[in-house]
């Protein structure tokens, strides 16, 4: 009786290391998937993420482009009015020049004129004098 009792004693621990190695087996598998699952998740999130920061620098290149762009115009659009200014203000210099240059020929030209009037205006006056006298 003792010694099937020790047999059966020995069956049982037999089995229960039997079931021991194989529940370790299982567990060695399932944590080898999950290990596998973590990997590949971690893989995901890495691409995911750099992804994220590849689009988020995009963005900020584009925002910068952008914002150069518009600088840019704002400067051209300041150095066009500023040229323009400079042009009004040379063409009203010219203007002016031209003008007291004209206003001074004219005044040339009048003062000839007004001395040619006079000059013959003496000729017609001596030449109505000397009519008289003839007559």
């Amino acid at each position: 009786h003792e010694r099937e009792h020790n047999r059966e004693i020995s069956e049982l621990a037999a089995k229960h290391a039997e079931e021991m190695e194989k529940l370790r087996a299982e567990l060695k598998e399932e944590q080898r998937h999950l290990l596998d699952e973590l990997q590949q998740q971690m893989a995901a999130t890495h691409r995911a993420e750099h992804e994220q920061a590849q689009l988020q620098s995009q963005t900020l290149h584009s925002l910068e482009l952008e914002a150069l762009r518009l600088t840019l115009n704002n400067m051209h659009t300041s150095q066009l009015e500023l040229t323009q200014s400079n042009l009004r203000k040379e063409k009203e210099t010219a203007l002016m020049e031209l003008r007291e240059m004209l206003n001074d020929k004219r005044a040339q030209e009048v003062a000839i004129l007004q001395s040619r009037h006079q000059l013959e205006w003496e000729k017609i006056k001596e030449q109505c004098l000397k009519e008289k006298e003839d007559l």
